[in-house]
């Protein structure tokens, strides 16, 4: 079993490309303190080396990256209070952001599970390649958390409020629909991903425009299937485009009545068994999300993420991940259980500083300006 944080990420130098690889198959590449450290110090590393051009990333195995560790967040927390699970959560955040500034292209080759986590260490890369395996997700509000890794930026930035449908129900989307909504830039069959990869570790650049159509070459534009998701944008958009997320279930009954769908009653039962608490700050992060640049939303999440270790409000974190990882009973019981019992005001306190002496916002790495291109100045 991989345990240290070098066979956690297995790196390959290719001329000007450096291949990083995901390396815990057991755990579908789950990210560990270990590895998002590790790749923390590579990325700072490559980003000063002239022979570096181009990073590469992806997972061994079926999975990219299904997600970060929680189970072992929970565990430590357990073992060490809240501060190691906020440990964890601001190195994660500093590499999200690290990726959405980077100066330099990454390629994300998400050929299999991209969860949680995983999105953060993909979605914030200039390149995102889906294939025929991809299968996409921000499962949180089902663990009793919200979407974090900066979704509040990359789902508020999807079309209509394809992002809040996504971030509330938890949706799996495969590679196709992935492209046709934007998380993913291409699509590319894995049977040909040994020959792009070739051709991307070739290149002696760090121009967006030459990656792109090196990429561009292997791509595909498949159609949607008939039965996608993606094609009941305008269901979705009616639906979850309202204030509360009391409304939006609402609305969603009157078009179950009107239209009787299938992936309509399993929108409003999933809705029903996620974390009322979950629901409702996961639905202001990504409406406040998309009046933001990527460093105040992690700044932002940071916050959040800290109440909910705290445990102060809710605990539906650790009786998801009971339910969810531990027990695997799928019965979680939420407290409170009922989304008119989450007032406003606790709401609110999720957007708050936490009240601890010692406590402290994130403070992200600064980012020189003159050396980032056009594409990541426009996210800060």
């Amino acid at each position: 079993m991989a345990s240290s944080q070098h066979e956690q990420v297995l790196v390959e130098e290719k001329s000007f490309a450096r291949i990083l690889t995901f390396n815990r198959t057991k755990q579908l590449n789950a990210l560990s303190f270990q590895m998002i450290s590790r790749l923390l110090e590579l990325f700072l590393a490559y980003e000063d080396d002239p022979n570096v051009k181009l990073i590469i990333l992806k997972g061994k195995g079926r999975s990219f990256c299904a997600g970060g560790d929680v189970a072992a967040v929970v565990h430590d927390i357990r073992a060490g209070g809240w501060r190691a699970g906020a440990n964890f959560f601001m190195k994660e955040f500093t590499l999200n952001y690290l990726m959405a500034t980077y100066s330099k292209p990454q390629v994300s080759i998400l050929n299999g599970i991209v969860m949680g986590g995983g999105n953060g260490a993909s979605m914030h890369g200039r390149f995102r390649v889906a294939t025929e395996n991809s299968l996409f997700a921000m499962p949180e509000t089902a663990l009793g958390l919200f979407p974090d890794v900066g979704a509040s930026y990359f789902l508020s930035r999807l079309p209509g409020f394809f992002g809040e449908y996504l971030g509330l129900t938890g949706a799996r989307l495969d590679g196709v629909e992935m492209f046709a909504c934007g998380l993913a830039t291409h699509f590319v069959p894995s049977a040909k991903l040994p020959m792009l990869e070739a051709a991307l570790c070739a290149v002696d650049s760090s121009d967006p425009a030459i990656i792109s159509s090196i990429i561009g070459q292997y791509s595909e534009r498949p159609s949607l299937k008939e039965q996608s998701v993606y094609n009941r944008l305008d269901v979705i958009d009616r639906c979850f485009s309202q204030k509360t997320v009391e409304e939006i279930l609402s609305a969603l009954e009157r078009e179950a009545v009107d239209r009787r769908e299938g992936w309509i009653s399993t929108t409003i039962q999933t809705l029903k068994k996620a974390s009322p608490t979950s629901l409702k700050i996961s639905l202001r992060s990504i409406r406040v999300g998309r009046l933001q640049g990527v460093g105040p939303c992690l700044v932002r999440e940071y916050r959040m993420v800290c109440h909910v270790m705290r445990g102060e409000f809710s605990k539906d974190f650790f009786e998801g991940c009971r339910a969810i990882l531990l027990d695997k009973d799928k019965n979680p019981k939420w407290e409170p259980s009922k989304l008119e019992l989450v007032a406003d005001s606790t709401v609110d306190s999720y957007f708050s500083k936490v009240k601890n002496e010692d406590w402290e916002d994130l403070k992200l790495p600064a980012r020189p300006k003159f050396n980032l291109p056009p594409y990541v100045i426009a996210k800060l």
